[in-house]
């Protein structure tokens, strides 16, 4: 049967390549930028005149109007009226609280006041990411509310090709949002300059530390110059992160919002005890079972647990994907735009999009593992209940991850409320937690147990008068084993008896037992000097020679004193079987036995 090729049903014209569509995310930079700036439509809301948003310029206004912000968040009320001063600021926030409009807002209302001069080359404000998700999603809000204003940005990070990035940057792009990599890689080849960067930011450098973008940093800094407004975000701060902060900033805004809260009040946090083996069971039946879980959010700790899950959801007739650092840059694109549009229920991810997903509408975060680094807990759970609204975090726990839910209740400051209405319910897990016997009290140790206003041993009354006895690894070869009179110890004889005290190093046996008969005996002849007072009347000690060394050696016979160039011969030694025998059967008795006083020397017979 013919059929008839793609060349030819689309009259002679090749087929379009299939991610050359007009749907691209926006965070990529293959896309085409517009060449006409739209035109705001509508009135700014009143409300911004009483907020800090109507500082900003009209056309942002509008832009926000637009994304329906009405009241700003506590860390863009705070930090948006310094950076509009050009204050460096170090902003520690809780994810999920708006803080990429906190440094994106300032630095296009900075940007749109200062235009850009025509003979100035290169870009003039850097954003850095620790991960691909971030930077796409910080390109999508760049692409918000500079929506108006026109301003060419591009996007640079790795896992696809860098050919549409070189050409935006080659277009003029103003803003630039990166990834430490990629951006090294383009500024080695001569595509980026960073000499004309006034806007830096840092965001999520926890993040950065923990993926080991630590060198990288300081050699984008390096290339940046000393003039510059600085803004460095983080979601914890670390003594590590507190010393790279003093680094870069230069006399900054502190901003903190919740210290003693790292965690969202508004997420309804439970816990699942549950077997390993039955995670899989458990998280069908929850799906299943219970409507309300519209859109979940699954985090597992390994890649392979990331497709297993994904493997076990479809087999039951559950949407899923998964994304974790082996997909293509493509394929995680399309993933989470699907999540996005909601044509997938359930998105498997691993802790590399703990804080590169920003998908509103997220009903439930679901922790199939525990993660191992206590921090990652904040971010996954921060990924629902984004901008105010309300959302709830399920979070499985074996018998083997008792030790990272200790931490993470310390962390938080908090007992996570236990759910055991399911049918996977593990009792062991539970116990080895320790739940069953605290009934969920608070696990943050007093400061007594923390080694701070420690409490007294309780002593008797007569344990003060005892005397302490200096107990090491020597055992009874210590100096102070045991000393005193005789009458106090008791009496008795042997070496088992309280009589017995070991020698000390110095000291001398005592002579009339059997031991320092024997050490008689067998001690080496010691050399004498003469006899030197120190001190008063002290006279030093013998030095003692081992015997080997004062004794010359004994003289050896002519006929063992081997001449030079010759070597030496063993002496025959008499057949050991009487009888007429071969020659072979003594050969072995031969060469194996001893040797005979008083014989002489042979050649060695051939064999």
């Amino acid at each position: 049967m013919h059929q008839e090729s793609s060349y030819g049903r689309h009259g002679g014209r090749p087929r379009r390549s299939s991610f050359r569509r007009k749907n691209r995310h926006p965070g990529l930079a293959e896309r085409d930028i517009p060449t006409k700036t739209p035109t705001p439509k509508g009135k700014i809301p009143e409300v911004f005149a009483e907020n800090i948003f109507g500082k900003l310029h009209p056309l942002i206004q509008h832009a926000v109007a637009e994304a329906e912000y009405v009241n700003p968040t506590p860390i863009q009320e705070q930090a948006i009226p310094h950076l509009l001063e050009g204050k460096d600021l170090l902003g520690c926030a809780q994810t999920g609280t708006g803080k990429t409009a906190a440094f994106l807002l300032p630095i296009l209302q900075r940007l749109t006041d200062t235009p850009k001069s025509e003979d100035a080359r290169g870009p003039r404000a850097l954003i850095l990411a620790p991960t691909r998700e971030l930077a796409a999603q910080i390109a999508a809000n760049v692409t918000t509310y500079g929506k108006f204003l026109g301003i060419p940005f591009a996007v640079v990070f790795g896992g696809v090709s860098q050919f549409p990035q070189v050409a935006a940057l080659k277009r003029g792009a103003d803003i630039v949002v990166a990834t430490p990599g990629r951006l090294l890689d383009l500024m080695e080849q001569g595509h980026l300059r960073l000499d004309g960067i006034c806007e830096f930011v840092l965001d999520e450098a926890d993040r950065m530390l923990d993926m080991g973008f630590l060198p990288d940093i300081r050699r984008i800094i390096g290339n940046l110059p000393a003039e510059r407004h600085t803004q460095f975000f983080s979601a914890t701060l670390s003594p590590e992160i507190s010393r790279l902060a003093k680094s870069i900033v230069k006399d900054p805004v502190h901003i903190t919002i919740s210290p003693d809260q790292p965690t969202v009040d508004k997420i309804n946090q439970k816990l699942m005890f549950v077997e390993r083996v039955d995670k899989d069971k458990l998280l069908v039946e929850l799906l299943t079972g219970h409507p309300e879980f519209d859109k979940v959010l699954v985090f597992a700790r390994t890649r392979h647990g990331a497709d297993k899950i994904e493997r076990k959801l479809e087999q039951a007739g559950i949407s899923a994907r998964a994304i974790h650092s082996d997909k293509t840059q493509r394929v995680r694109t399309d993933t989470l735009a699907a999540f996005r549009k909601g044509r997938v229920r359930v998105l498997v991810a691993t802790d590399i999009a703990s804080r590169g997903i920003d998908v509103d509408g997220i009903t439930h975060v679901v922790n199939f593992d525990l993660p191992e680094e206590t921090e990652s807990y904040v971010h996954r759970i921060g990924r629902t209940a984004r901008a105010g609204a309300a959302g709830a975090a399920v979070s499985f726990v074996s018998p083997e991850e008792r030790n990272l839910l200790r931490a993470i209740e310390r962390m938080i400051r908090k007992a996570i409320d236990i759910d055991k209405e399911h049918a996977f319910h593990s009792e062991r897990a539970e116990k080895a937690a320790g739940k069953a016997a605290q009934g969920g009290a608070n696990l943050p140790r007093p400061a007594w147990a923390a080694g701070k206003n420690r409490p007294p041993r309780a002593r008797s009354a007569d344990e003060g008068n005892r005397r302490r006895s200096a107990f090491s690894h020597k055992g009874r070869g210590q100096p102070d084993y045991r000393q005193g009179p005789r009458e106090e110890r008791g009496g008795g004889q042997g070496r088992g008896q309280a009589n017995h005290r070991p020698r000390l190093r110095d000291e001398e046996p005592q002579s009339g037992s059997a031991s320092s008969d024997v050490r008689e005996k067998h001690r080496p002849r010691a050399r004498y000097e003469e006899p030197s007072r120190v001190g008063n009347d002290r006279v030093r000690a013998p030095q003692r020679q081992n015997t080997r060394d004062a004794l010359p050696p004994p003289p050896r016979e002519e006929s063992e004193r081997r001449k030079p160039g010759k070597r030496r011969s063993r002496p025959e030694q008499a057949p050991a079987s009487s009888g007429s025998g071969p020659r072979w059967f003594d050969k072995p008795f031969q060469k194996h036995s001893k040797r005979v006083a008083g014989s002489t020397a042979a050649k060695r017979p051939k064999h």
